[in-house]
């Protein structure tokens, strides 16, 4: 019986231990915003973007559904999803990378940048980023944000001609992840 019972106290600590070795989100939120001056807005957001983050490493990966980014106007997002996107053909979009000097010890109440370098897939095409993110220690766990900047062309979203003028190829994302 002592045995038995050690084991599962072993088996639990160590179950533990693993688990703090990372922090995860299932409702991150991305925006991204391609919109110009004078026209309709280009703008949808995500908040059900999966997220990972060791905490010894530093590594992080991401993933959220392109069917998931919703925005103002139906049309807009079924133009989105069918012509630009394809998001049957292409149905996620992933980040893999790693903060720099990262360490857990170090993160606070107090904001901190660090910078973040990694790999977006997107449409079927890989870019490599590097950004700055500013991390939070807050009561629920760890918040991160981040705001940068992609072009359509790198990873060939085609912007019809009637509409190249109303939308950016300089496409603005913003991260806001909560990780637990």
């Amino acid at each position: 019986m002592k045995n038995s019972t050690l084991f599962f106290v072993f088996t639990f600590l160590s179950l533990s231990i693993n688990a703090q070795d990372k922090m995860q989100t299932k409702t991150g939120k991305i925006t991204f915003e391609a919109s110009i001056s004078s026209f309709e807005e280009v703008k949808a957001t995500n908040e059900t973007a999966s997220c990972v983050l060791h905490l010894k490493t530093g590594k992080i990966a991401s993933l959220a559904l392109i069917k998931g980014f919703r925005f103002k106007a139906a049309l807009m997002e079924e133009h989105f999803n069918e012509t630009y996107i394809e998001s049957n053909t292409y149905p996620k979009a992933t980040f893999k990378g790693k903060i720099e000097d990262f360490n857990w010890k170090n993160i606070s109440s107090t904001p901190k940048e660090y910078k973040l370098k990694g790999k977006l897939e997107l449409h079927g095409k890989s870019k490599e980023i590097t950004t700055t993110v500013t991390l939070i220690k807050v009561a629920d766990g760890l918040e991160m944000r981040s705001d940068f900047n992609v072009n359509s062309d790198d990873f060939d979203i085609a912007i019809p001609k009637p509409v190249s003028n109303k939308i950016s190829k300089t496409i603005n994302i913003k991260i806001e992840y909560i990780f637990h």
